[in-house]
């Protein structure tokens, strides 16, 4: 199993994310303010340069406006199809 943050499973998070973000009309910038986090840590997690924890998830998630449950159904069904 690659764990690697350039597994396509990760990066493929990453871009879910950016789109949760977008989907929700909020900058990175926005974002970044809600986590009390400078913008390049939001940048960074959506390049996949930087690897969020489930902990880091469930704040982002939050942050985005959604729940981790939310992310997680979303990417589980993008990864099986």
């Amino acid at each position: 199993m690659d764990k690697s943050i350039y597994s396509a499973a990760y990066q493929r998070l990453c871009t879910l994310l950016r789109e949760i973000r977008t989907e929700a009309g909020l900058t990175q910038v926005q974002v970044a303010d809600r986590l009390d986090e400078p913008q390049s840590f939001v940048s960074k997690y959506e390049s996949g340069e930087r690897r969020l924890d489930v902990v880091e998830l469930r704040l982002v998630a939050e942050a985005l406006g959604t729940t981790l449950s939310t992310v997680v159904s979303r990417l589980e069904g993008e990864l099986t199809r």
